[in-house]
């Protein structure tokens, strides 16, 4: 391999790595099909991809902004959402709710499982729901001793904020997961 080739990949792997901070002068925008624009460092891109980096721990903080297509090269990164400008804000924490749309179970009616599946039909904060999960995957996972995230085989998630304020029969049809 010659030192140019050496080189080229050196380079490929340093511009990968590196970490691009998105700054409060950047600016967003969004488009007419109701995505979003991002210009950054004299580049302009048509649509970009908003993914939170902790989402369910600090989920305004850590925010990579990433290509649409091109396999989701990160631009960059958004230290502190709030410490962005108010219009800013209200179109990327829309952007986020799309993509992270995730309603809080409030009651579970019933939990059957039947030939490797669960299917829950329950109450969430935005209507009555039905759903199945994979039994063999990791579809249930515990943020803390009492929070929950379940996602479904469509890939939907789901949020139990505190198993303790479910009743005791919902509780026990949760045992399985817990």
């Amino acid at each position: 391999m010659s030192d140019n080739t050496l080189n080229i990949y050196e380079k490929k792997a340093e511009e990968m790595t590196a970490t691009h901070i998105i700054k409060p002068t950047d600016k967003f925008e969004r488009t007419e099909g109701g995505f979003v624009s991002l210009d950054y460092e004299g580049e302009h891109y048509d649509r970009v991809k908003v993914v939170r980096l902790f989402p369910f721990t600090d989920a305004d903080k850590y925010i990579s902004i990433r290509e649409h297509g091109n396999d989701g090269r990160e631009i960059g990164i958004i230290e502190d959402l709030n410490a962005m400008p108010e219009e800013t804000v209200a179109i990327l924490k829309k952007q986020l709710d799309l993509s992270y749309f995730t309603p809080v179970i409030q009651k579970i009616f019933s939990i059957k499982d039947e030939y490797g599946y669960a299917y829950f039909h329950v109450m969430t904060d935005k209507g009555e729901c039905k759903f199945s999960i994979n039994m063999g995957s990791n579809a249930v996972t515990k943020l803390s001793d009492t929070r929950l995230i379940i996602s479904d085989v469509d890939e939907n998630r789901f949020e139990i904020r505190d198993v303790d304020a479910l009743t005791q029969k919902e509780r026990r049809m949760l045992d399985l997961f817990l």
